[in-house]
C-alpha cells in the first residue's frame, strides 16, 4: 500500500521501507485543476477594467455621502456611515449638502450609485454638482456578476 517492506540478499534484519508518490502526485494534480477551474469561474464574474497601479493605496472612504439616482428619476442621498438609509431629496437640497459637505472636509469623499436604466446625462450631472461643491473624490458603485 503506502510503503513496503524489502529485505535486501541475506541480511534479513535489515529492512527498507518505501513510499509510494503516485497516490500523492494524483492528490496534487487534482487539487491545481480544482484551483484552475475555480479561478477561471472567479475571473468571469469580474468587470474587465485594467485599473493603474498605486504604491500608496488607501482604504476605504471613512465618511462617504451617498448618493442613489433611481429610474423614475428621484435622488435618494445617504450622509455619512451614521445614516442607516437613505433619504429622498431634491436636486436643490443635493447641491447645498455637496457644498457642506466639501466646504467641511475637503477629503469628502462621494459615492454615486445609478440603476443601470438612468440615463447617462443624469449621472453626468451629478458628477458636474460634484465638480462644483470642489469634491474630486469621486467612486461609482456597481454591481458584479
Amino acid at each position: 500500500m503506502a510503503g513496503t517492506m524489502k529485505s535486501h540478499g541475506k541480511r534479513g534484519g535489515a529492512a527498507i521501507a518505501e513510499i509510494n508518490i503516485t497516490p500523492l502526485v494524483d492528490v496534487c494534480l487534482v487539487l491545481v485543476i480544482i484551483m484552475m477551474v475555480a479561478a477561471t469561474a472567479i475571473v468571469a464574474k469580474t468587470l474587465k477594467v485594467q485599473l493603474p497601479k498605486a504604491h500608496n493605496a488607501e482604504g476605504p472612504a471613512t465618511k462617504p455621502l451617498t448618493v442613489v439616482l433611481l429610474k423614475d428619476g428621484t435622488i435618494h442621498m445617504k450622509d455619512g456611515p451614521t445614516q442607516l438609509e437613505e433619504k429622498e431629496v431634491k436636486e436643490a437640497e443635493l447641491q447645498e449638502a455637496l457644498e457642506k459637505a466639501g466646504a467641511a472636509d475637503p477629503e469628502t469623499s462621494l459615492v454615486i450609485s445609478a440603476d443601470r436604466l438612468v440615463i447617462y446625462d443624469r449621472v453626468a450631472h451629478m458628477l458636474d454638482l460634484a465638480a462644483g461643491a470642489k469634491i474630486t473624490k469621486i467612486a461609482m458603485n456597481v454591481q458584479g456578476g
